[in-house]
């Protein structure tokens, strides 16, 4: 309890990043355990909300529609590709037809919130949520090391990495992480953010449509209400002058709720959780994220400037 502690509040500090948070968190999973394993998974999904919401005072709702109608095409292709090309990979290696449905919605759109939100609806077993929810995390704790490294072999300007960060990273958590310390400025934050949270909307129509195909009847989506609040925080902050001056002060709150929130997705990273990915379903995890990792790369490097 005291280094979980300890560790806690060094993540407050200036000196912790996020890729840093989470290896942090990781260490004490898998070196001494979390002593505090329920409130972990309570508080992570709440602290990354609102620090979401508080990176909407930083930013500009002309350049973020901008961004957004640029990601939208990325967006719309890449989704219903990798929803495709994860049904013919599952067969392919024998997986249940929920399980990788729940992988490739997790690489498609969100990660743990895609999986979150389909799970219901194919009414997926522990077994399963767990396989898919354990595969999404592994490869979203590597892209969060990998892709900054890779954006600076190749060059990428801080607006190609946000674009790709936000279609080829799982978690909006990481996406943001990643994102967060490449290149001079916030560009890179900015287009990641914004063109992430508006990928994370496609939920709802991928959840209905997975209904349709699962003939599963009266499905009930959530919709992911702090968008509306990035959203609004946005727009506030861009056309209310009196408020533009507490921008930076809730960008930097939300940054370090941001380093807090890998702190403890990474705590929450344990054996069971490592025994529960199965080798198939993660070989498919990796197909997929590799597949549209590099086809969007390639895209982007040939198509923005």
């Amino acid at each position: 309890m005291l280094v979980f502690g300890l560790v806690l509040l060094f993540c407050l500090t200036p000196w912790a990043s996020p890729p840093l948070a989470l290896a942090l968190g990781l260490a004490v999973a898998l070196l001494i355990g979390n002593p505090f394993p329920a409130q972990s998974k309570q508080y992570t999904a709440k602290l990354l909300q609102w620090s979401v919401v508080g990176l909407g005072f930083g930013m500009n709702a002309h350049q973020a529609l901008k961004a957004g109608q640029e990601g939208l095409l990325f967006s719309i292709v890449s989704i219903f590709g990798t929803l495709t090309l994860g049904y013919f990979v599952g067969r392919w290696l024998g997986i249940t037809r929920k399980t990788s449905h729940l992988i490739a919605s997790g690489t498609a759109i969100c990660g743990g919130s895609a999986i979150a939100a389909v799970g219901p609806v194919v009414k997926a077993s522990d077994e399963e949520m767990s396989m898919a929810l354990g595969t999404v995390f592994v490869l979203n704790a590597v892209a969060l090391f990998l892709f900054p490294l890779i954006g600076e072999a190749l060059s990428l300007t801080p607006h190609q990495f946000g674009l790709w960060a936000a279609i080829a990273i799982h978690d909006t958590s990481s996406v943001v992480g990643a994102a967060s310390h490449y290149g001079p400025g916030d560009e890179a934050l900015q287009v990641a953010t914004t063109v992430k949270l508006a990928r994370a909307l496609w939920i709802i129509p991928v959840a209905l449509l997975t209904a349709v195909l699962f003939r599963t009847p009266g499905t009930k989506v959530k919709l992911p209400y702090f968008i509306l609040g990035f959203v609004g925080a946005m727009l506030l902050v861009s056309f209310v002058p009196a408020l533009q001056p507490m921008g930076p002060w809730m960008v930097k709150l939300a940054k370090i709720g941001l380093t807090v929130t890998l702190f403890l997705i990474g705590a929450g990273l344990s054996t069971k959780v490592l025994k529960a990915v199965g080798p198939k379903p993660f070989l498919q995890g990796v197909l997929l994220w590799l597949v549209i990792s590099a086809a969007s790369l390639w895209v982007i490097l040939h198509t923005v400037a």
